[in-house]
């Protein structure tokens, strides 16, 4: 094979996304919080960005001499890299003192800022929300008032230590590894007595070993289904999680009636103790959209974006830039500066305009979900919304995107209403959430003793005029965790099988 070296032309077709783009697309996906969260970053990092005033009374603005025509500071500022003279910007611009002092290298914080970013810090600090006790705290408090045997004591301790409330408070170590690698019988003794000291606690079932022992040690010797539920426990854990009941009851001699009712008891014992000792982080959800009816019924999308502070190019550096006694260096920076606050406003009304137009012909087409409910949500795809308001799919997914709308029938994620579907037997689309609730409803109305199977589902399903295929109900069903027909059969008045 020969190697050379030339030169040739090419002609390539590439695509480059513009600064401006990329910032526009990230601005279109952010949450309102977290928009909210940019723009305070922005407005601390770059000098040229200010919240704008209130807006003055009457009284004290002057009369504008062409009511139609707009105020000089009004008027659209174009400052482009590629474009150094800019003249009429930069004379429109000239509308302050030019003889402040304030220069370039004095970019500080204004007073006004740093108080507001106080007082945020502030109430932050006292807003948040005291940390929960751990699971090993409650139990060290419980065992320091205990009058137990000190080498008894720090084995509890660490027995304790060991507890981790996300498996649910068990002990999952072993008592040999609390101990010396050559420990006695009597050392030995005096760990399994620190373990009941432990599991003598509260919660009850704390640092139990395996499942029947943590159900055992909740057991109260005064019910009344004791025996019975001191056996189920014992042997028949998993035939009672698979409903076995008639083979239960040719095992035990317990009747059905006996362990229906020790299953009430049963139900009241708690699998996973330590559990209720996690802190567990509930999202803050913020409407980004509010949907309201109006006079003619028609529901109407607004913006809940009343948080956003409206933002302007500062008027000091304004003038600064148009100064001809700037050095080039000073209105290098401004420039930049300006540059990047105008892309953020630019970035914030586009994605204003497209949130809004997206929500609103989201909630058009799902007015029957919004007047009757979850049963009536209409198929539809990310396609059919792009093409009505003109974008492509990819920015319908980021206008969408964690971001949340609330509605009549309550708060959603817009993500919400994007829902496949199948067809009717007369050839109607019908969503999936449809298909989801009718299942739902036949499962709970169904006959308990003789509950439906997956296929008798697809049979009841069909009398509505909805084809779903068997595989398509066994996952749903499972998705909704709801157990097998087995599992939901009622035997207290079944006869058992042979």
């Amino acid at each position: 094979m020969r190697l050379s070296f030339g030169m040739e032309t090419r002609q390539l077709q590439t695509q480059k996304l513009a600064p401006k783009m990329i910032q526009s697309m990230e601005i279109l996906q952010l949450p309102v919080l977290a928009l909210q969260e940019r723009v305070e970053q922005e407005l601390n990092e770059n000098p040229m960005l200010e919240v704008t005033e209130e807006e003055l009374a009457p009284d004290d603005v002057e009369e504008k001499e062409d009511p139609n025509e707009p105020a000089e500071d009004e008027k659209e500022l174009v400052v482009q890299e590629d474009d150094k003279s800019n003249t009429e910007d930069f004379e429109r611009l000239a509308n302050m003192d030019s003889d402040s002092s304030q220069n370039f290298d004095d970019f500080r914080t204004s007073a006004n800022r740093t108080q507001e970013a106080q007082d945020r810090q502030h109430d932050l600090m006292a807003n948040a929300m005291e940390r929960p006790e751990s699971l090993n705290d409650y139990l060290m408090h419980q065992l320091a008032e205990m009058e137990i045997d000190t080498e008894v004591e720090q084995l509890a301790e660490r027995i304790i230590s060991t507890l981790d409330a996300r498996n649910g408070g068990y002990f999952k170590a072993s008592l040999r590894d609390l101990l010396p690698a050559e420990c006695t019988d009597e050392q030995i003794a005096r760990a399994e007595e620190a373990l009941r000291v432990v599991q003598s606690l509260d919660p009850p079932g704390i640092a139990a070993r395996d499942l029947s022992e943590c159900l055992m040690n909740q057991l109260d010797p005064d019910l009344e289904h004791y025996e019975a539920l001191k056996v189920l426990i014992e042997h028949h854990l998993e035939d009672l999680a698979e409903n076995r009941l008639p083979l239960i009851e040719k095992r035990t001699g317990l009747s059905i009636e006996e362990i229906q009712a020790a299953k009430l008891d049963f139900h009241h014992l708690n699998p996973k103790p330590g559990a209720a000792f996690l802190e567990t982080h509930v999202p803050i959800v913020t409407p980004d959209v509010v949907v309201e009816q109006d006079a003619t019924g028609r529901y109407i999308a607004r913006l809940e974006d009343d948080r956003l502070p409206p933002l302007r190019i500062s008027e000091y550096y304004r003038q600064r830039l148009a100064d001809k006694n700037a050095s080039s260096e000073e209105r290098d920076f401004i420039r930049r500066k300006i540059e990047s606050a105008n892309w953020l406003i630019e970035a914030i009304q586009q994605r204003r305009n497209t949130v809004h137009k997206v929500a609103q012909s989201i909630v058009d087409y799902q007015k029957k979900f919004l007047d009757d409910g979850p049963e009536f949500i209409e198929p539809l795809k990310m396609q059919q919304i792009a093409d009505v308001v003109g974008v492509h799919v990819t920015t319908i997914s980021r206008a969408v995107d964690d971001k949340w709308i609330q509605t009549p029938r309550g708060i959603f994620p817009l993500k919400r209403f994007f829902v496949h579907g199948t067809r009717s037997e007369d050839g109607e689309d019908i969503a999936w959430e449809t298909v989801r609730l009718k299942l739902i409803d036949l499962i709970e109305t169904e006959d308990k003793q003789k509950p439906h199977s997956d296929d008798d589902l697809v049979k009841e399903l069909s009398k509505l005029g909805l084809t779903v295929a068997r595989r398509t109900i066994t996952k749903y069903r499972k998705k909704l965790n709801i157990p097998s027909s087995r599992q939901r059969k009622d035997w207290t008045k079944a006869k058992p099988q042979e």
